[in-house]
């Protein structure tokens, strides 16, 4: 069977100048096969590669499930490049100008919120399908209506936290996270969603580059939190957790955090059994075709599922039917109408795109580590119950 193309960057500009006589970008080849090109554009560098990493894998398995394994849909080839955006905005914009400019119709990727929200404003000026990654920030719902996304949003997470919190009424809630776009954000996304019926939702910010955290664990106990809600990244969380864990304040109260990847596991050292995760993917959560699927190609590629492999699976399904609908010529209006309202199977269960804003109706979970240091799933919410409000596109 005929396997998804992928091509560097390298090997993409090549094979651009070989068939730029005999063919335009996203309407043939040299052999006269019709193809539609794809850029993905997503970390393969820099502090969140990993992720880009679990993004792209996900993706070649998801082309490989949707295609029946031959690369193409409807006799049109789907021809994938990689671009790798280090998690550079800048980069990131300059890929994309430049696959625009090469005729390429669909861009899908970016695992960094900041690039994500660049991209999305060059494809709808000119009219390129944009498929975000896993970057969670709000403010890509309903930007334009150019732009979808694969993975979940913050707002998500935290009406999974809110659903983990239960009765909310005359409760304290504290944000621990670090002063920055992703910290913020999350407070915001918090107060937003809990801060409402009569919950007190405060933040304790902390310097990114701070490494005594003992001052920050202080102002969280001050603040006698019933939950403590924690976004956290970098270097830093493994200190972060033992502080916490030292300062009494998992004992205290109910603190909830994201699930990262499978690397970020042993972070949490003795801590891990004494934190609640909300978790936007587990993996073995699921058992979906599309899951077992996965599994199989992964298994055959020495793989292991990651968080954000479902994001990537997602996003070639939406290729793919966006390329039904566009066909070879890549019509991107076609496309548009194609993924607004569309419904299908995933990873982790039924997803759909909402018409109105393009936000990615999905289930999301809560999970808890076994005593061997792994996550499993405690509970599953089905995509209504943590559906975000509803907005407009623009």
């Amino acid at each position: 069977m005929r396997r998804p193309l992928f091509l560097s960057a390298a090997v993409a500009l090549l094979a651009t100048a070989l068939t730029a006589g005999c063919s335009s970008p996203g309407s043939g080849t040299a052999s006269g096969a019709e193809e539609v090109k794809v850029a993905l554009i997503t970390s393969t560098s820099g502090p969140l590669a990993s992720y880009g990493e679990q993004y792209l894998r996900g993706f070649e398995a998801g082309l490989d499930h949707a295609t029946d394994g031959t690369g193409a849909v409807d006799g049109v080839e789907i021809t994938v490049l990689r671009d790798d955006d280090g998690g550079d905005p800048a980069k990131g914009v300059s890929l994309a100008k430049k696959r625009i400019g090469q005729g390429v119709p669909i861009i899908a990727g970016s695992v960094v919120s900041g690039v994500a929200t660049q991209i999305a404003p060059v494809a709808a000026q000119n009219k390129t399908l944009y498929i975000s990654g896993p970057a969670a920030t709000d403010a890509l719902t309903g930007v334009n209506r150019y732009t979808f996304r694969s993975g979940r949003q913050t707002y998500q997470d935290v009406l999974t936290a809110k659903n983990i919190l239960g009765g909310s009424k005359g409760k304290k809630v504290v944000v621990l996270a670090q002063d920055n776009a992703f910290g913020q954000a999350n407070a915001a996304a918090v107060k937003s969603v809990l801060g409402t019926g009569g919950t007190t939702v405060s933040e304790v910010l902390a310097p990114p580059a701070a490494t005594d955290l003992t001052p920050v664990a202080s102002k969280v106990t001050a603040a006698r939190p019933d939950m403590v809600f924690v976004a956290w990244a970098g270097d830093t969380a493994q200190s972060m957790w033992s502080t916490l864990d030292q300062q009494g304040v998992l004992d205290a109260a109910t603190v909830v955090t994201g699930l990262d990847s499978r690397a970020s596991y042993p972070v949490f050292g003795k801590a891990r059994e004494k934190v609640t995760l909300l978790a936007h993917y587990v993996p073995g959560a699921a058992d979906t075709p599309e899951a077992e699927a996965m599994r199989t190609y992964f298994k055959a590629k020495k793989w292991e599922e990651d968080l954000f492999t479902p994001d990537g699976f997602n996003a070639a399904q939406m290729v793919v039917e966006a390329v039904r609908a566009g066909g070879a010529k890549g019509d991107t209006d076609a496309m548009v109408k194609a993924l607004e309202g569309f419904s299908f199977s995933g990873v982790k269960g039924p997803n759909t795109v909402r018409a109105a804003d393009h936000v990615l109706l999905q289930p999301t979970f809560q999970a808890q580590f076994t005593a061997e240091g792994a996550p499993r799933v405690a509970r599953t919410f089905p995509a209504e119950q943590v559906a975000p409000a509803e907005t407009r596109i623009g």
